[in-house]
Parts: structure tokens; sequence; C-alpha cells
């Protein structure tokens, strides 16, 4: 549950070997490699890799080819490469084929000509315009050389005799490019025959497609290494690379070098560096990892904050959704998912999301005695086991704010932890001080009790004294004071933030009422419409919770998140980082490429 500690790392060998080491280091799968160069153009601009666009050039083939499922005779590699030019040709073709149809549209009002050689016109140029007939005296009144070629729904196609652009004319000049109508027509022939050579050779390639899908990962594996090898810096005989790795691989990459007879060297991060950030927690934790870079980055220098986010949005969401029919019916989704979920590792840090939030949702829902909106039966296991009254609203805000302050007290702790003894933790510390404090004195002030008032108070001046004293560390006297008197200001986001929790309860309180009110429209048209009462009712049930469903589980997702990413980071994270990315293989060893 930290971030990773790494080290820079800077690999020199011979540059025969670097295909090879390459491949090695892909194996090994620990690095974040730094470029020592520009990538060439060809391998930046798409976000997808160049085998993953030509699967899907191949896949949405209108008219796929039988599958073969041999490997004789396929080389993907190749297909790749073909499948790429084709569907940059076509893509070329198409645009063409357009502007020439647009060219000879504008051009067949104006007849069949051939534009004559300039020397051949003495210098005069044909200019062409589409006049109104309103507009006929005026062009009539310049006095300029011209003939009528076409008249049709009031319009005037003029063209215009004159060695430059004339002046005068109402109406824009129409551009019809130097080309004939005929030479256009024989060009859009030639375009759209190879366009159909193309797209029989698209077909011809998609037999290929299921064999190609197979080894996609072994061709990004490949244009992985053609990119690592595109950064790397080139020197003679001799190359070199620079990359981020975790400080307990280092051990295992120097026996690797020293094997291979390359020059090795890891040092640790100088302050002038900005090296990624790379997050470990279990892997039942890793979901969170997912809900905090959706937002952000942890800077390397912070603390991960995922195992947090992961265990507060699902309380959250669990308050939020407040029914443990709705809790159900979201368990009843995790399990139509759960094999599907299982076929990568992103899929199964959702799965373990879903199954938690599933949990949570039943477990408050219970506590809060929802059943779809309906209350457990006086007497019952379940009535006894719901101790929360979701319509006591002052208890539910009592207890949205409790958590909310909680929730801002452990952000501003694990960000001073992260200093340790250092000056640069007490101003946190002060904030968590101030945050409790403010909770004390509330509790104090509906309670009564005056020992209460007076913890209350002094945690609040303490706090207040080491945000002032410490904000501006490092200073001197007057910007140090200054810096204290500034940062002291942000009391009121803090007052604001743990108010901002009371949307638990109020988002909460929503989702119940409106279970409630379908249940009783339901109830309702039954006993007022005899005979087809209960199809209605029904469906009022099926479609209002169905409705309240999504409503909730949106404000769920969107405010959990919110709740976290906003109030939580605004006072955990200072800093924001890059994300670590791995150089390393994706596909199996009997497809290695």
């Amino acid at each position: 549950m930290s971030i990773v500690s790494l080290r820079k790392v800077t690999i020199i060998g011979h540059g025969t070997d670097k295909e090879q080491v390459l491949r090695d280091l892909q194996d090994f799968g620990c690095l974040h490699l730094l470029p020592l160069r520009l990538a060439p153009e060809t391998q930046k601009g798409s976000p997808h890799s160049r085998a993953y666009e030509a699967l899907h050039f191949l896949l949405s083939c209108p008219r796929r080819r039988r599958q073969v499922t041999r490997e004789e005779g396929f080389d993907a590699v190749e297909v790749e490469r073909r499948a790429l030019e084709v569907r940059d040709r076509l893509l070329d073709l198409r645009d063409e084929a357009d502007a020439l149809h647009q060219r000879i549209t504008g051009l067949t009002p104006w007849g069949e000509f051939t534009f004559p050689p300039l020397e051949e016109m003495g210098g005069q140029r044909f200019w062409f315009y589409i006049v109104p007939d309103k507009d006929m005296p005026r062009v009539e009144a310049i006095g300029l050389r011209w003939e009528r070629v076409r008249r049709k729904g009031g319009l005037n196609y003029l063209v215009v005799i004159a060695a430059e652009e004339p002046e005068g004319i109402p109406t824009a000049r129409e551009h019809l490019g130097s080309r004939s109508r005929e030479e256009l027509e024989r060009r859009l022939e030639d375009v759209e025959v190879e366009i159909d050579d193309l797209t029989a050779e698209r077909t011809n390639l998609s037999r290929w497609a299921m064999l190609f899908a197979l080894m996609l990962d072994g061709l990004e594996d490949r244009e992985d290494r053609e990119r690592a090898a595109g950064v790397t810096l080139d020197e003679g005989p001799l190359f070199g690379l620079e990359a981020w790795a975790p400080a307990e691989k280092i051990p295992e990459l120097e026996r690797y070098a020293g094997e291979k007879g390359l020059v090795f060297e890891a040092r640790e991060p100088e302050p002038s560096d900005a090296p990624p950030t790379l997050m470990e927690n279990r892997p039942e934790l890793r979901a969170g990892e997912g809900l905090v870079t959706f937002y952000t980055i942890p800077g390397y220098g912070t603390w991960d904050p995922s195992p947090v986010v992961l265990f507060s949005f699902t309380l959250f969401f669990a308050m939020i959704l407040s029914d443990a029919g709705y809790g159900l019916l979201l368990g009843g989704i995790l399990a139509l998912l759960w094999k599907k979920l299982e076929r990568s590792e992103g899929g199964k840090q959702f799965r373990t999301l879903l199954a938690l939030l599933t949990g949570c949702s039943i477990i408050y829902g219970i506590i809060v005695g929802s059943y779809f909106g309906l209350a457990p039966p006086a007497g019952s296991i379940t009535s006894r086991l719901a101790v929360l009254d979701i319509n006591d609203s002052a208890a539910m805000m009592a207890l949205s704010v409790v958590i909310g302050v909680f929730h801002l007290v452990a952000a501003n702790v694990m960000n001073a932890r992260r200093f340790g003894w250092r000056v640069e933790s007490l101003p946190p510390l002060g904030w968590a001080a101030m945050i409790l404090g403010g909770l004390l004195a509330a509790a104090a002030s509906k309670t009564g009790r005056d020992l209460l008032w007076t913890v209350s108070l002094v945690m609040m001046a303490a706090g207040a004294l080491l945000v002032f004293l410490f904000s501006g560390a490092g200073k001197k006297p007057l910007g140090r004071a200054i810096g204290g008197l500034l940062a002291l200001t942000k009391v009121t986001s803090a007052f604001g933030d743990a108010l901002s929790y009371l949307r638990l309860f109020a988002l909460g309180l929503a989702s119940a009422s409106l279970a409630v009110a379908f249940n009783d429209m339901a109830g309702q048209v039954r006993e007022a419409v005899p005979g087809a009462g209960l199809l209605l009712a029904l469906t009022i049930l099926l479609l209002g919770h169905g409705l309240n469903f999504i409503l909730s589980l949106s404000s769920g997702v969107i405010h959990g998140l919110r709740l976290n990413v906003i109030e939580f980071f605004n006072w955990g994270l200072t800093d924001e980082g890059s994300l670590f990315r791995h150089f390393r293989r994706k596909e199996r060893e009997q497809w290695n490429l």
C-alpha cells in the first residue's frame, strides 16, 4: 500500500546486441523507459497500436472471407503491413473520389469544354459567375466581355473573358479548377476501379483476421520494441538507454547486465528528476488504483491513496444507494458478468470493486431497513437489524458530517505522514486538529458538555498555531507570517468541504423517497383500477424502480468519486505525477514474434 521506490538505471551495450537486450528487458517487465532522443514520426500520433488498427480494419470488412485456422502461409507482420497500406490508400482514394464528384457536379451546368492554352488566349482568362436575374443590369453596365452559357431558375451562368479578375460583379467567382469535366470523369473512373481492387484485396486479407487476433499481443510487443529502439541513444557501435526501475529489481538487473557484458548503473532520484508513480497494492486492493488514476496520478513524493479511496468510495456509494434490494440487484448484475470479467487483469479489478459495492450496499440497506423502498415487518430479524432511520434528518446529517470530517482528517494525516519528522508534516497535522476540533465543538454545542468544549477549543487553537507557524517554513519572518495568514484562510474551505458530505444524506434520502413513492403509486393504481390494476401496478413498479436504480447508480458513482477526488484529494494530495508505464511483454510464449 505504497508508492514503489524507484532508481534511475543506465544500460550501455554493443549495437549488435540491442535487439536481444530489448527483448530481454521486455521479458523483465519492470522498466519505465526514458527517451534519449525524439521518436521517429512513424511512431507518433495514434492512441492505438498499428496491430490493433489493422485488426479493426480487417474485422470491419463488410464481407469477410472464411477464416483460415492453419498457420501455413500466414505472416502476421506482412498482413499488418499490407492491411494498413490498403486502409490508408482507400481513405485517400475515397477522399479524392468525393472531391472529384464535387468538381464534376460544379462543372455540369457549364457544359462540355476544355481550357485552351494561355498562350492561345493572348493573356486572357475565363472567369465564371452565377448571377441572379435581378443583378444582370449591374453586370451589363460594367462593360465586360461575357457570354451566358445557361439560364435556369432565375440564375445566369456567365463566362467573362478578361486578363485579370473583373471588379464590380455582384456575386463571387465560381472556382471550377483547371481540368475539364472529361478529364475529371476519366480520373474518377480510375479511382473507382482502384477502390474496387483494394476492396477485393481487403476482403481477401480478412481471411486471416482470426489468426491475426490471436497474435495481436505479439505484434504489439514487437511494436513496443520498435518504439523503444527509436528512443535509445546510438553512438557509433554502442547504444544506451535510461529507465526507471523498482529498487527491489536492481540486483536482478545488475546480474543480467553482468552476464551479458553490459555497462550498468543505478542511482537514486535527484531533486531535479521527476520519477513516474508506481503504486503497489495487494490484488484485492488494486481496484482502488483505477479509481485514483481515473482523476489524477499521485506525485512520486506523495503517498498512495488507493486503499483509502477504495473503501471510502464503497461506503459513499452504499449510503447513496440506501437499499438492500438495489444491492441485491447489483449483485445479480455482478453474477452475470463474473466469468466475463475474469478474462483480463482490469476485468478482475472491476469485479472486485463490484463485489465490494454489492456487499456494502446490501449491508447498509439492511442497517437502514430498506428493501425496494419497503420496510421490514415489525418484530422480524431484519427489523431488529435496522438501527438507522433514513428519515431521521438530524441523525443522518450528523452521520454524514462525521464521516466527512474523518475522511478529511485521514487525508491530512496521510499527507503529514509522508514527510516523516520533518517540519513540513506540521501544517497538515494542524489542519487535522482544527477540523476534528470543529466537529467536537459542534458536538459540545449539542450536548452542553464543558469538557468537550474545552478540548475542542484547545485542538482548534493548537492546529491554527501549527498552520500559522509552519506553512511558510523556510521563508524570512515577514514572508513566513504572511504565508501563515494566507494558509489560515483555508478554514472556510475546510468548513465547506466538511458540509459537502451532506450530499450522502440528501442523495440517500432522495433514492429511498423515490422508491417509496413508486410503491405507493403502484398500490393506489391497483386499488383504483379493477382487473387491469395489477398489470399497471407491476408496470409502474418495474419502470419506477428501474429508473430509480439507474439514477441511484449514477449518483453513487459521480458523487462517490467527487467526494474523493475533490474534497479528499484537495487535502491529501499536493503534487501530481505521471504514471509508471511498464515496458513488458503481453504475448504468450508460443506467439513470440
